[in-house]
């Protein structure tokens, strides 16, 4: 791109939605801010915006050059503040994802780190989607399953998570305790709606309980605890979380092949920053204090 101006232009107007408010951003007028936007969609021969009534909504165009323009202002901003001998200065946004069911322990560990550093903005990302690395989509990603293996990612061991097969003791009284696998034929199960999902104890539920037998079925790991929470069937959770639900019946002592294992992931290109490497440091050490 023969004019950064322009990106950044692009990049704080999808940020903040509006015209003016890039403008302030920026500290320059508003018909500058126009003339960047018009210039660089001419370049590219793209609309990077939807303008409406409210502002400019980035089109999907629009979204790939912001991923790509929040990466880069983000490096520009920790060189800068190498360069002026404050390299050890934690703010702006972090950007951390995971699984929405990991969030009972990222959470308060989020706003421990945020209150070590206040001029730090947190988004914390969850869902089952994967969050582009490579386009800026986040500075940290914690994956569960097999070891990610996307490339010029930096992948760290994060911790094994134990899982355990549980059920409300409302469930127990109507149901019965669950006397072994053998016993799988007589109880109601809660699984992933998606059979194909790699998780470790999915796969093998899908291998010892009967189809019909899995009558409760959920898109994540959030819905399916809150199914198990209600009594709708024998389900996995993790023990950590289980341990603080005096309500649930542990049906089955853990498997080994139940565990998952949990990964720390990193774009190579932001992987050694200032910010990235402080949370790396005190995850690490927040991990050793948790009872997993």
């Amino acid at each position: 791109m023969e004019n950064w101006d322009e990106v950044r232009t692009a990049y704080q107007v999808a940020r903040m939605g509006t015209v003016s408010g890039a403008a302030e951003v920026l500290g320059v007028h508003h018909a500058t801010v126009i003339r960047h936007i018009d210039a660089i969609e001419a370049r590219l021969g793209v609309k990077l915006f939807q303008r409406h009534a409210r502002g400019y909504t980035p089109t999907e165009a629009g979204q790939d050059l912001l991923r790509v323009a929040q990466a880069t202002d983000d490096q520009f901003s920790q060189l800068v503040g190498r360069l002026k001998g404050q390299g050890d200065d934690v703010s702006g946004e972090l950007v951390v994802t995971s699984l929405a069911s990991f969030a009972p322990m990222m959470v308060p560990a989020l706003k421990e780190f945020q209150d070590m550093h206040p001029g730090l903005i947190i988004r914390y990302l969850t869902g089952d989607r994967l969050f582009r690395l490579e386009y800026g989509e986040a500075h940290v990603a914690i994956r569960a399953g097999n070891a990610p293996d996307q490339p010029d990612n930096v992948v760290q061991p994060f911790m094994k998570q134990q899982v355990g097969l549980y059920a409300s003791k409302a469930y127990v009284e109507r149901y019965g305790a669950l006397k072994g696998v053998e016993d799988f034929p007589n109880h109601r199960f809660i699984g992933h709606d998606d059979e194909t999902s790699r998780a470790p104890f999915s796969r093998w539920l899908r291998e010892q309980a009967p189809k019909e037998a899995i009558s409760f079925r959920c898109t994540n790991g959030f819905t399916m605890q809150e199914a198990v929470r209600c009594g709708a069937g024998i389900g996995f959770m993790a023990a950590w979380e289980a341990r603080q639900q005096p309500d649930l019946v542990e049906m089955m002592a853990p498997l080994p092949e139940w565990e998952g294992t949990l990964w720390l992931v990193t774009h190579v290109d932001l992987h050694r920053t200032t910010k990235v490497q402080a949370f790396l440091t005190f995850l690490k050490a927040q991990v050793k204090e948790w009872q997993l």
